[in-house]
Parts: structure tokens; C-alpha cells; sequence
């Protein structure tokens, strides 16, 4: 038995409801999810019974991120092997040789010797490799039913973990084990040492964790940008209303292609800035810049 007014509540309930599951729907472009979205449909992913080590849950079910992260990677390892076989045809590089030469000139003249020196030419692949990866996991959320595995904090925290073995490998190879290890003590007197050893530490974790949150911010934010001024569209459900809203989505589009590239660079070059300033050992640091 329905009391006077439960019917208008129950409406109004399914009303929002709706709303709810409309919103939802604009928010599941930048939420992983189970399932990936195509023009013929949803497609279900292959779930996977979670698994408990160390009183740690691990749940190894493919999600819509980690198929565009497996993309990513096969689009990269395709454009790697024709690159190889372009350039070694040809002496001078050529159309898609020639646009991975300008990368990588680029990457080596404008970030690596910087902030590196020479030194750091040896570590070129994994800076290229993180480079492209990243541009093109940004790139591929910008694509109809795509998505930007690089707008998952699981996605950077990974690549900022790998960061951290990176920087700790070139510092320890650059000083020295011993001197790597004195560097923790701050150069200041024993009796300080319980003090300033654990903020040493914890200084090497706060590079990562910024590289981490720097770039999963940056490829969340537009993306909720782009949806929220979508969602203004319904709020008004007016077509002279969605005018301004679609406008703002096309230049904020053109803004996002250009944050894709941003935010693969930013994230290689404090990479490397950070390896370069563990590996400034007296005498064997980056080359010294000659003027200011």
C-alpha cells in the first residue's frame, strides 16, 4: 500500500536515477571499467578470481586500461620495427624514420645531455622507450571509444616505480655504492644522522610519487573537463545552450593533444633531471653549462 505522495517520490527517485546513470555514462570514458566500449557494443573483458598473497588482495582481471596499456605497446613495437627497417634501407632517414629521428634528436639535444651529460646518452632507450609509451597511451584516450590508461593512478604509480629503480640504478653507478650510501647522511655530524638519514629517504620517494600524481592529475582533469562541459548540455537540454558547451569541448580537444605531448616530455624530463642529479659526482656530474 502506497502512502499519499510515494508515487511523485518514486518518480522523482527514477528521475535522478536516470540522471545518475547519464552522468555515469559521461564519467565511464575516463573510468576503467570492466567492459570495453565499441561501435557494435560493450564488449565483457575476461574476469579473474582474486588472489590473496601476504594478506594482499590481487585482482589480475583485464580491465579496459590494461587493453589500451597492451596497444600502446604493440602500436610502439610496431612503429619501432618499421622505423629499424626504414633506416637501415635507407642512409638518410625517410618519412617515418625520419619523424622518429627528430624524437629522438630532440629527446637526447633538448633533455638528456642537459640535464644528464654525456653519461646519459646510455640510458636513451628507457628515456625514448617512456617517452612514446606515454605519448601514445595520452593519444589513444583522444580517439572515438578510446582511453587514457595514463588517467589511472595504477598506470603512473607503475611507470613512477620503474622512475625510482631508474634513478637509484644511474646514481649507484655514477658514485658508487659507498658514496650513494654516505650521500643519505647529508654530509652533517653523526649525532644528526637519526634525523636527517630518514628525511633523505623519504626525499627519494617524494620524485616518484610527484612524477606519479603530476601526470595522473594533468590526463584525469581534461578529460573531466570534457565531460562536465558535455554534462552542461543536459543540465540545460537546450540546443542554444549546447552551443558554447561544444565549442569549448572542440578547443579544449586541441588543448588536450597538445597537454598528450606536454605531459610525455615533462615526465621524461624530470626523469632524467632527477638521474642527472645523482649522478653529478665530482669530477663524472653532467657536463657544466657555460652560461646562465
Amino acid at each position: 500500500m502506497l502512502l499519499p505522495g510515494a508515487t511523485a517520490t518514486a518518480d522523482t527517485a527514477h528521475a535522478g536515477h536516470e540522471g545518475g546513470n547519464l552522468f555515469g555514462k559521461l564519467l565511464h570514458h575516463v573510468q576503467d571499467a570492466p567492459t570495453l566500449d565499441t561501435p557494435f557494443g560493450a564488449v565483457h573483458l575476461p574476469h579473474f578470481t582474486p588472489f590473496t598473497v601476504a594478506g594482499i588482495s590481487f585482482d589480475m582481471s583485464i580491465t579496459k586500461h590494461v587493453v589500451f596499456l597492451w596497444i600502446a605497446a604493440l602500436i610502439l613495437c610496431a612503429f619501432g620495427i618499421l622505423v629499424a627497417r626504414s633506416n637501415t634501407r635507407r642512409k638518410v632517414p625517410h618519412g617515418w624514420g625520419n619523424l622518429a629521428e627528430f624524437f629522438v634528436v630532440f629527446v637526447r639535444d633538448e633533455i638528456v645531455i642537459p640535464n644528464m651529460g654525456k653519461g646519459g646518452i646510455a640510458y636513451m632507450p628507457y628515456l625514448l622507450t617512456t617517452f612514446f609509451y606515454i605519448l601514445l597511451m595520452n593519444l589513444l584516450g583522444l580517439i572515438p571509444y578510446g582511453a587514457s590508461a595514463t588517467g589511472n593512478v595504477s598506470v603512473t604509480a607503475g611507470l613512477a616505480m620503474i622512475a625510482f629503480v631508474m634513478i637509484q640504478t644511474a646514481a649507484i653507478r655514477a658514485q658508487g655504492l659507498g658514496h650513494y650510501l654516505a650521500h643519505l647522511t647529508g654530509g652533517v655530524h653523526w649525532a644528526l644522522w637519526p634525523i636527517m638519514i630518514p628525511i633523505e629517504i623519504l626525499g627519494l620517494f617524494t620524485k616518484p610519487f610527484a612524477l606519479c600524481i603530476r601526470l595522473f592529475a594533468n590526463m584525469l582533469g581534461g578529460h573531466i573537463v570534457l565531460v562536465s562541459l558535455i554534462g552542461l548540455i543536459f543540465v540545460f537540454q537546450s540546443y542554444i545552450i549546447a552551443v558554447a558547451p561544444v565549442g569549448f569541448v572542440v578547443g579544449i580537444n586541441f588543448l588536450e593533444l597538445f597537454v598528450a605531448f606536454l605531459q610525455a616530455y615533462i615526465f621524461v624530463m624530470l626523469t632524467s633531471l632527477f638521474m642527472g642529479l645523482g649522478m653529478q659526482v665530482e669530477g663524472h656530474g653532467p657536463a657544466k653549462s657555460h652560461g646562465h
